[in-house]
């Protein structure tokens, strides 16, 4: 009815240059003590801080049953091109490699530490995002990549997957010994102000 009317919806429209029109409008409006008193960059970093965790925290959650449904698509999708039988060796070749890469960090950690350096032993997921970024593009693959490229990175997540699992597990008395002093005196110090 606006439209044989002669008006248009351009003001109910939710377009970028209405939306910063609006908040340009609103920045002018708002008394000065508020635009110069207020912790503006804080307040940013805090807001940019909490949406990075609620991602983080989401893709934590869905990240497990994602890699079984598309796990499990692979395969169905091997067994239709009766290419089944050959997706173990590539799973198991990616077992392999994720568990040579986690012996090697965990050596080069062990020996960061002896020179007292601050290094992270949660190398887990460094290793698990080159992975997945080797098996998002699964579907894009030529034919023989798209049956061995996905199963070697799935064999690959599976093992990356539970050596974090085991290592987030383990005793507390063990990773007080491999750390330094200082980092175990920082983390029990944080654990009681928590």
């Amino acid at each position: 009815m606006n439209v044989a009317a002669g008006q248009s919806d351009e003001p109910h429209k939710f377009n970028l240059e209405n939306i910063i029109d609006r908040t340009r409008k609103l920045w002018n409006n708002t008394p000065t003590p508020v635009k110069s008193c207020f912790p503006w960059n804080r307040a940013l970093d805090n807001f940019v801080q909490l949406i990075l965790d609620i991602v983080l925290t989401v893709t934590k959650y869905l990240y497990v049953p994602v890699l079984i449904v598309t796990s499990i698509i692979e395969l169905f999708y091997c067994a239709h091109e009766r290419k089944l039988y050959i997706t173990l060796f590539p799973f198991l070749f990616g077992v392999a490699i994720a568990g040579i890469l986690n012996s090697a960090a965990m050596d080069c950690g062990q020996k960061m530490l002896e020179c007292r350096s601050s290094f992270a032993f949660d190398c887990h997921w460094p290793f698990g995002l080159f992975f997945t970024l080797l098996k998002l593009p699964g579907p894009y693959y030529p034919y023989w990549g798209l049956i061995f490229i996905p199963h070697f990175a799935n064999g690959a997540l599976f093992r990356t997957l539970c050596l974090a699992f085991r290592w987030y597990r383990r005793p507390r008395k063990s990773l007080e010994k491999a750390m330094p002093d200082s980092i175990v005196m920082l983390c029990s110090n944080l654990h009681y102000m928590m």
